[in-house]
């Protein structure tokens, strides 16, 4: 299948770790992942197939993955400060200066940035998107284990 590059857009909530599981869930139980879907088109949108879960739960789905990994969010099992394998790195405020040249970075700042050359297969980030100066969103970008 070949790395590819996903990302997903969602509400902010104050706990991120919260946030991504249930973006976890959310794309799991529309069987947005490999085996289900081998090929995913990002954005996910309204019109983005949802064939419904394939196994019985993430893990089932994980493993029935093999080594070639989900090539989705299901890959990305917590949210942590270290760019370790299948964890979405918390970027701080010193990364997000060093990217953005603010630790605000707009959605339309984080749209420009190509955040997937600082990625490793199997790896992903966190980042907090700001509007009006407010947390909004979070970005959950990752690259396919493959």
């Amino acid at each position: 299948m070949g790395a590819r590059p996903y990302w997903y857009f969602v509400k902010y909530e104050p706990d991120a770790e919260k946030a991504l599981q249930k973006l976890r869930q959310r794309e799991f139980l529309a069987g947005r992942y490999n085996p289900v879907l081998p090929s995913l088109e990002f954005p996910i949108g309204p019109g983005s197939p949802a064939p419904g879960a394939g196994h019985a739960s993430i893990e089932e789905a994980v493993e029935a993955a093999g080594e070639e990994g989900t090539g989705s969010i299901l890959d990305l099992v917590h949210v942590g400060e270290s760019g370790e394998f299948l964890i979405a790195r918390l970027l701080s405020e010193d990364d997000l200066e060093a990217a953005f040249e603010t630790t605000r970075p707009t959605r339309a700042m984080v749209e420009r940035l190509d955040i997937f050359d600082e990625l490793d297969r199997g790896t992903g980030v966190c980042v907090t998107v700001y509007k009006d100066g407010k947390p909004d969103e979070y970005l959950f970008a990752g690259y396919s284990v493959d």
